[in-house]
C-alpha cells in the first residue's frame, strides 16, 4: 500500500546501506589522517580493522571486501609515510590487517547465507500458516472480525494455537483451540483439528455434536501416533462459538478452553459462565453442554487462548487481560487487536513463553428479523 500523501515512504534497504557506508569510509579517512600527522612512535593503523569489522552488519561480502581493501591501502600509505613498508613492523601490520579482512569477508558470506536460510524458513512458515489457518473474513453480515496470532517459537509463524471460521445458514461458526505443546511439533495436531472442524461444521449439526466429532478425531489421532511415554499427553482445548446473523445471541460449547470476554458499552467486561467438558482427546466420549448468552448490537466478543492470560512479566505476574481490555472496550476489532498485541508483548518483555491467539467479533447495529428478550438469555458475569 502506498504511503499517505505528505509523508515520506519507508527507505529501501539499499538506501540505508549506502547511508551507513559513510561510517567505515569516514573511520578509515580519520584514522589515516590522524596517523599520518602523529609522531612516528604512535601507531593508529591497527585501528583500521574496525571499518571492515563494522561493514557486515549492514552490507554484503563484496562491500565488506571493498572496505577491507581500502583499509589495507590506507595501512600501506601509512607505512610509506613512516619509513617505508619494508620495515618489519609495517609488514606485520599489513599482513595482520589483510588476514583479518579475509576472515571478516568469510564471516560476511556465512552471515548472508544464514540470512537467506532464515528468509526461506519465514516464507515456508507463512505459506503453511495460510494453508492451515485461512484468514478470517473481516465482515460477515452484521459481524466485524479481527484476529491476532503470536507464535512463541523463534522464526515461526504458527504453532499449537489455532482458529477457524465457517459461514452458512444465517450464522457464523468459530473455533479457537490450543493443542498441547507449541511450535512446529504441535502443527500436525493443529492441522488435524482444523480439518475435522471444517469438514463437520458446514453440516450445521449442533455444537455439542460437533464437539463430539472433534473429540473422536483427536482421540483417533492420539491412539494412532502417541507413544507409551506420551500416553494421555495428546489433547487439545477448544471453544466452539455460533453467532446468528439476526438473533442477538451467541451459543458456545467449551472443551476445557478459557471462557471468552464480553465487552459491552455501559456494562464493561463480563465473563460468560460456561459449563466446560474435558479437553478433546482426554475421553473417548463426553457430554458437551450448549451455553447461550445474549450478544447485542454494539457488543464485542473476545476469544483467546491461554497463552495470552499466562504470559508473565519480569516479576512473574500473569497478564491481566480483563483489566487491560477494559481500556479499549469501545474500540473496533482491528484497533483492539493492535492495542492487545503491543500491550501483551510489552508485558512479556517482547517474547511470549507460549503461543497466543485472539479473535474479536463485534456485532454492529442492524435491523433484526425478530427479537429475543433478555429474560430468555443469560449474560455471564
Amino acid at each position: 500500500m502506498a504511503p499517505p500523501l505528505g509523508r515520506p515512504g519507508p527507505r529501501q534497504p539499499w538506501q540505508s546501506a549506502h547511508a551507513l557506508l559513510v561510517l567505515p569510509v569516514a573511520l578509515i579517512a580519520v584514522i589515516t589522517v590522524v596517523d599520518l600527522r602523529s609522531p612516528t612512535d604512535v601507531h593508529l593503523g591497527p585501528a583500521l580493522v574496525i571499518a571492515p569489522a563494522l561493514t557486515p552488519s549492514f552490507a554484503g561480502p563484496r562491500t565488506t571486501a571493498g572496505i577491507g581493501a581500502l583499509a589495507v591501502a590506507a595501512q600501506t600509505l601509512i607505512g610509506f609515510h613512516h619509513g617505508g613498508i619494508g620495515t618489519p613492523n609495517h609488514i606485520v601490520q599489513i599482513i595482520t590487517l589483510t588476514v583479518l579482512v579475509v576472515l571478516t569477508v568469510i564471516y560476511s558470506v556465512l552471515r548472508q547465507r544464514r540470512q537467506a536460510q532464515l528468509a526461506q524458513v519465514r516464507t515456508v512458515a507463512e505459506a503453511a500458516q495460510h494453508v492451515l489457518m485461512w484468514p478470517l473474513p473481516e465482515q460477515i453480515g452484521p459481524l466485524r472480525i479481527a484476529s491476532l496470532y503470536l507464535a512463541a517459537e523463534d522464526e515461526a509463524q504458527i504453532g499449537g494455537d489455532l482458529y477457524a471460521a465457517t459461514v452458512g445458514d444465517g450464522a457464523i461458526r468459530l473455533l479457537i483451540g490450543d493443542v498441547r505443546g507449541k511450535g512446529l511439533p504441535a502443527i500436525g495436531e493443529a492441522a488435524l483439528l482444523l480439518g475435522a472442524f471444517r469438514e463437520s461444521a458446514h453440516r450445521h449439526i449442533p455444537l455439542a455434536e460437533l464437539a463430539n466429532r472433534l473429540n473422536q478425531s483427536v482421540t483417533r489421532y492420539a491412539a494412532d501416533l502417541e507413544t507409551p511415554e506420551e500416553e494421555g499427553e495428546r489433547f487439545a482445548t477448544a471453544l466452539l462459538v455460533e453467532i446468528p446473523d439476526r438473533d442477538p445471541v451467541t451459543r458456545m460449547t467449551s472443551c476445557g478452553h478459557p471462557p471468552p470476554l464480553l465487552l459491552s458499552p455501559g456494562h464493561g467486561v463480563t465473563v460468560p459462565s460456561l459449563h466446560p467438558s474435558p479437553p478433546l482427546g482426554v475421553h473417548d466420549s463426553s457430554e458437551h453442554t450448549l451455553d447461550v448468552f445474549s450478544f447485542e448490537p454494539g457488543d464485542t466478543l473476545l476469544l483467546y487462548t491461554d497463552g495470552v492470560v499466562e504470559a508473565r512479566d519480569e516479576r512473574g505476574r500473569f497478564y491481566p487481560l480483563p483489566d487491560r481490555v477494559l481500556r479499549w472496550a469501545e474500540d473496533s476489532p482491528e484497533a483492539l487487536m493492535h492495542h492487545l498485541r503491543r500491550d501483551l508483548l510489552a508485558h512479556a518483555g517482547g517474547r511470549l513463553g507460549d503461543d497466543a491467539a485472539l479473535i474479536a467479533v463485534h456485532r454492529t447495529h442492524v435491523e433484526r428479523r425478530r427479537h429475543l428478550g433478555r429474560g430468555d438469555l443469560g449474560r455471564g458475569g
